[in-house]
């Protein structure tokens, strides 16, 4: 259900940074930040758990982040 939901934002992040550039950065710093809470909250678990714990949450991150990277140079590739 939530790799579904992220795979979801990361498309409609993709279609959006292409579309529009500038306004994509405020959803994409909206999705950055909820995972980054999700980390930091799992982090907090002791020992090796809490690193296994927030690793899908950064990897998550770094989804959104490459994703609506690429729909912004695939934008500057055709203007």
């Amino acid at each position: 259900m939530v790799i579904g939901a992220v795979i979801v934002f990361c498309v409609l992040l993709l279609i959006l940074a292409f579309l529009f550039p500038r306004l994509s950065r405020y959803p994409e710093r909206g999705g950055e930040r909820a995972a980054g809470a999700g980390s930091r909250g799992a982090s907090k678990a002791p020992g090796k758990l809490g690193h296994w714990l927030s690793k899908p949450f950064q990897k998550s991150s770094r989804a959104m982040s490459k994703s609506a990277g690429a729909g912004r140079r695939g934008r500057s590739k055709i203007s």
